[in-house]
This record gives C-alpha cells, structure tokens and sequence, in this order.
C-alpha cells in the first residue's frame, strides 16, 4: 500500500474549493515545496475534527494535565488562508484513523483511499493498491486543524430557521411547512 507521510508538516489543513452548495472538500499537507491533496465528503471534515477534539481532551483528562495538549488553538497555529493551489487530489477518503503517539507527544491521522467500485467493507489492509496519506502533528496543531475545519464547514448555506436543513439561493422546500419554499 503506498503510503504519502508527513511528520509535522508545515502545514496541514482541511479546505473547500466551489460555492456553498457545490463544494469538494480536501485534506491538504505541506512540507516545503511538497504538497498532497486528498479529497472527502463534508461529513467526514466534520467527524474528523470532532474526534480530534474528543481525542485531545481526553489524553488531556487522562494526563491530569501533564500533556502537552494546549485546551485551545495556540493563535500563532490558526491559519485561515486558502488551499494550496493548484489543488490536485491524489485520492479521494474511505476510512480515516486517528491514533495519539505518546513517546512523540503527536497525534497520527491516517485517510485511507477507497478502491474504484468497491465498498469500504471490501477493502483491505493488504490491498496494496490503496494508497494512505499519514500525518503527525503536534496536539496545538490538531487543535488549529480542527478549529479551522469547523469553520470550513460551517461557511456553507445557511440553514432554514424552520428546519435546519440548507437554504438555496432560490429557497428550498421546507418539511415544516408542508412544502412551501422557505
């Protein structure tokens, strides 16, 4: 399996190129000249950045606060510039993993290529078509990496205030109002 890692790169990101509505999203990392683009759903910049914070408050708690896991994002790490460019996905995301390095005091994340035609179920750990991008950062900067993914999700459609579900430019049509555009 052809594995793309970066220990600590310089930079590492999840992004969105398109409008709200139509957006493809990207892990990106960076070291010097080097730069890998891996593409994934919406849903999974979400869990991502959710288990990360969830992993980092708990070897915080399990530390009693001996880690070196900052509560929140140092603001020399937030980056807020755009991707990249040009941004060249590599492969796009099936199954992520996330794992804490004690002796490094890092956090790994692993994202994992899905196959072409097959389902994430048929995919195995020895297919050594299925390529991974692994990364090691620094807890400040998966703290940075999920402020910033949070907000990358955040920026697209509003939502109905009747529903919750995204708005369109022309409206949508509402379940809470029987049907009528919101």
């Amino acid at each position: 399996m052809p594995v793309i890692s970066y220990d600590l790169p310089d930079r590492f990101v999840a992004g969105a190129v398109g409008r709200p509505g139509d957006r493809a999203f990207y892990l990106q990392a960076r070291s010097g000249r080097r730069v890998t683009s891996v593409g994934l759903e919406k849903f999974q910049v979400t869990l991502l950045a959710e288990r990360l914070e969830e992993l980092l408050d708990e070897v915080l708690r399990r530390s009693g606060g001996e880690a070196a896991v900052p509560a929140v994002a140092p603001s020399e790490l937030r980056d807020d510039g755009p991707l990249d460019q040009p941004v060249e996905e590599e492969f796009k995301v099936g199954t992520m993993a996330l794992a804490w390095d004690p002796d490094g005091e890092q956090v790994v994340i692993e994202a994992q290529e899905v196959g072409e035609g097959e389902d994430e179920a048929e995919v195995g750990e020895d297919d050594p078509a299925i390529a991974v991008l692994r990364v090691r950062i620094s807890a400040a900067q998966a703290r940075a990496f999920a402020e910033r993914a949070l907000k990358v999700v955040a920026a697209g459609r509003p939502p109905c205030p009747l529903c919750g579900l995204p708005l369109d430019t022309e409206g949508h049509v509402c379940p809470r109002q029987n049907g009528y555009l919101g």
